[in-house]
């Protein structure tokens, strides 16, 4: 069984971001980058189906510049068998559509029984690709799974999502495309084994004209970008038990109106 598995590059979590001089875009300078959270659930769901089945392959891919092959190779350490990197100038300003018709080629090509996705990448947060990709594959599609169970025949998975009281379980035909959350299981960390085995692993550049595209205008642009307002400073309210209760209720009341 070959899976699937699409990933985006974002930064850590921990980085302190900044807007860029254009104001439309972040200042990547000293910026640390990962493989976005949500997508790791992705590679960990997609390495133990093919622990559980015995066989198949795991190919992770990624759309971005030349920094993106760092994002590949660390899902190259945890397990994965190859990578296929995305890196055209034709896609250096593409938006989530674009993003999903490149993705889209690539399924085609590789035709794998399996997509999946993090439900959304941590940066913009817009968990649109993994719709946009099932659409333009003409494949279902399920989000935000909590757990899924591939068939013994590898011809339909049952995914199941939570909502409130329970989960919410779905039987789809395979192939498909389903969207990780947190929760569906709990990512590896790579061995010192995995990390000199990915040197050796192939991770191959794909441009655009290989999958038979050119650029295309993005539908969405990002007009500009600001900082958050610095946060007022703090306030302490003297004087006995009593007075203080009352002054903090009035001052959430009156001042910050927040009951």
């Amino acid at each position: 069984m070959k899976i699937l598995v699409a990933i985006k590059q974002v930064p850590d979590t921990a980085t302190q971001v900044k807007v860029g001089g254009d104001g439309k875009s972040i200042d990547t300078a000293g910026i640390t980058w990962i493989v976005s959270p949500y997508d790791e659930y992705a590679v960990e769901e997609a390495l133990r189906i093919k622990e559980k089945r015995g066989q198949g392959e795991v190919v992770a891919i990624s759309l971005g510049p030349d920094r993106v092959r760092e994002a590949l190779r660390s899902c190259l350490a945890m397990g994965c068998d190859r990578a296929i990197h995305l890196n055209d100038a034709a896609w250096s300003a593409v938006d989530t559509l674009a993003t999903a018709r490149a993705l889209a080629a690539v399924v085609t090509q590789e035709a794998p029984q399996l997509v999946l996705c993090g439900r959304q990448a941590i940066d913009d947060d817009m968990g649109a690709v993994t719709a946009q990709l099932a659409e333009l594959l003409g494949w279902p599609c399920a989000y935000w799974i909590m757990e899924e169970a591939v068939d013994a025949d590898g011809k339909t998975v049952r995914a199941a999502r939570q909502v409130e009281g329970g989960l919410e379980v779905f039987d789809l035909p395979l192939p498909a495309v389903l969207a990780a959350q947190k929760g569906l299981n709990e990512p590896r960390y790579p061995t010192l084994k995995g990390i000199m085995g990915a040197k050796k692993k192939e991770i191959k550049d794909v441009k655009a004209a290989d999958l038979g595209l050119g650029a295309e205008p993005a539908q969405l642009a990002v007009l500009g970008l600001e900082a958050l307002p610095p946060r007022p400073p703090g306030r302490i309210i003297e004087g006995d038990v009593p007075s203080a209760v009352k002054e903090l209720v009035r001052a959430l009341r009156e001042d910050a109106k927040a009951i």
